[in-house]
């Protein structure tokens, strides 16, 4: 018979929805079918794959893809999934993945060309899509400096759109030290922000995009805090050329990177 709400795996993996139980089992849950895809490409990511019977049929492949791997694949209820997933219409389909976290050395020992560092940024809509847009334009590696989100947050992962599967993903404390390596790895540290004195159409006219860089972004609300903007090599704001007051994170975080990425191609 399907897993039910009650059913003890299904118990357990609910516990998932809060950071301190992900934090302390080293798990987190991926929702939908695009996720999951993602996170079986990944080897030894997957744990388990809970699927409601319909979708299962739906989405045989990857049920057929979870099994060939020794993953568990566990039916359950309607209700049982609806307990599992975060959306008002779930797709039917929850993996338990084991997390991804890198570390900072490991991460920049790998000569990345393209890094974001998202410092402080709370709200994990904001982050999983800068984490996705980081991956379309070609960074390897984001970095969550200080205070951020978790980057398992139910809605950061959704966000990220699979995107958190294919990345370095890392945790990093102390922001300051998350500049100082990426400079001792040799990446430009860029800060973005409204009020910075480069302009990035000036940096790209002049070729300083090219170069191996990590893109620093501070929470929407707040911004970057003072002591970090000035660490960086240079603070970049995106000129606006119509009447818009600004841009949110997520815009302006890909107009920077896209920019980087043509520079550097």
């Amino acid at each position: 018979m399907p897993f039910t709400p009650r059913t003890p795996r299904v118990v357990a993996a609910r516990r998932l929805q809060r950071r301190r139980e992900r934090d302390a089992a080293g798990r987190f849950l991926a929702e939908g079918p695009q996720a999951v895809r993602e996170a079986l490409s990944r080897p030894r990511t997957v744990l388990e794959l809970f699927g409601t019977p319909a979708a299962l049929d739906r989405y045989a492949d990857l049920a057929a893809t979870a099994a060939s791997d020794d993953v568990p694949v566990s039916e359950v209820t309607d209700e049982a999934l609806a307990a599992l997933a975060e959306t008002v219409a779930p797709q039917g389909l929850v993996a338990v993945c084991r997390h991804l976290d890198v570390s900072l050395a490991v991460a920049l020992s790998r000569s990345p060309r393209l890094v974001a560092v998202l410092a402080g940024i709370r709200d994990p809509g904001n982050a999983g899509t800068v984490l996705r847009t980081a991956d379309a334009a070609g960074a390897t590696a984001v970095i969550f400096a200080g205070d951020a989100v978790d980057p398992y947050n139910g809605k950061c992962v959704r966000s990220s759109a699979g995107s958190l599967f294919h990345v370095d993903v890392v945790r990093e404390r102390d922001p300051l030290a998350t500049l100082t390596a990426a400079r001792t790895a040799g990446l430009t540290v860029l800060a973005a922000t409204g009020y910075g004195d480069a302009d990035l159409d000036d940096l790209v006219d002049a070729g300083r995009l090219a170069a191996p860089t990590a893109w620093l972004f501070g929470s929407e609300a707040h911004g970057l805090p003072t002591e970090l903007a000035e660490a960086a090599d240079a603070r970049v704001r995106v000129p606006l050329h119509g009447r818009a007051e600004s841009l949110n994170l997520a815009a302006a975080a890909a107009v920077c990177l896209y920019a980087s990425a043509r520079a550097q191609r």
